[in-house]
């Protein structure tokens, strides 16, 4: 069966057909804040026939629609901040419960800032305030007595460029530092092109870095690290077959509207979905490979989001510094 790859948690829960995609094992909640122009969409794979249905392991993927994060819009942006500065205090509650006051987080930011559209971990990391290294200048209680959480980071970069598995890279730093938690920042792929650096998803089930354009690599999850991992992610390309295969609905009313063309439109309508996915790549890929495409300005689009989704980290973290 052919996988129009994806990341969002989202996209594979619309993809089922029925009464608003219900799933076997899989809950879905929809809402957003009075006044409030973010959507959220809390995606919960709550036992294993859910998961082998979604393809995505047990846990709870919350979405947050932002369709204006492409606009230089500051008000926007922090209203953006806001939110996701709430959902990810109260995703690092549930997965710190005992530490909740200054938790010690591990920020990994994947990717390679050398290539725009895998760049925004790295970028995020870099505009983090990072404090554990004040524990070793004065002292171990310094950081709970001024209310600040004990954060780090590290952008352990590629395989290409460092010849180790990032979950090496990672696991090495937990056994030396031992955060509480880690939270993983990555760019994702996405299905739908209206998507792109407009959507936040958020998971406590850790990630699988490449696995949107099928570049698996070692999962970074509690299991592997030995720590809880939540992962923060936004989309930032589609596959071009999955683009095509978009409007393959425009396509057939099109040909269906002509004479002479009417009898294609019906030979594409007969078509299941996978069939037609597939006549769609076998069209495409020998001419131009398994292409990815993204935004025309996704290098001011990343890094605009870069700065919104570490101030979010920001205030979540810090307390009322958060918001100086």
């Amino acid at each position: 069966m052919f996988e129009v790859r994806t990341d969002l948690a989202v996209e594979e829960q619309e993809s089922f057909s029925g009464e608003e995609g219900e799933i076997r094992g899989v809950s879905l909640r929809k809402w957003h804040h009075r006044g409030s122009h973010i959507r959220m969409t809390e995606v919960s794979v709550m036992n294993e026939e859910g998961a082998r249905a979604m393809g995505k392991p047990v846990g709870t993927y919350l979405t947050l629609d932002v369709p204006e994060m492409e606009k230089q819009d500051e008000d926007y942006h922090e209203e953006v901040s806001e939110e996701l500065g709430r959902q990810l205090k109260a995703l690092i509650e549930k997965m710190c419960p005992e530490n909740t006051e200054n938790p010690s987080v591990l920020v990994v930011g994947l990717g390679n800032i050398q290539v725009t559209p895998d760049s925004l971990g790295p970028r995020v990391v870099n505009n983090l305030r990072m404090t554990r290294h004040f524990q070793a200048e004065y002292g171990e209680e310094f950081c709970r007595k001024h209310g600040l959480p004990v954060l780090s980071g590290i952008v352990p970069g590629v395989m290409a460029q460092t010849g180790m598995e990032t979950a090496e890279i990672v696991r090495g730093i937990v056994e030396q530092t031992g955060p509480d938690m880690v939270l993983a920042i990555d760019a994702l792929a996405a299905r739908n092109v209206r998507r792109l650096a407009t959507t936040i998803q958020l998971t406590d089930t850790g990630i699988h870095p490449g696995s949107g354009v099928g570049n698996h690599r070692h999962s970074l999850t509690k299991e592997s690290l030995g720590v809880p991992v939540a992962a923060l992610g936004i989309p930032t390309v589609v596959g071009a077959a999955a683009i095509v295969h978009g409007t393959v609905e425009t396509l057939i009313q099109t040909l269906a509207c002509h004479e002479g063309t009417a009898g294609y439109g019906k030979y594409m309508e007969d078509l299941d979905p996978e069939s037609q996915y597939e006549l769609i790549r076998e069209l495409m890929e020998p001419e131009f490979g398994p292409m990815y495409v993204t935004p025309q300005d996704i290098d001011e689009r990343v890094k605009r989001l870069s700065f919104t989704v570490s101030e979010g980290i920001h205030r979540a973290l810090y307390q009322e510094n958060g918001k100086k």
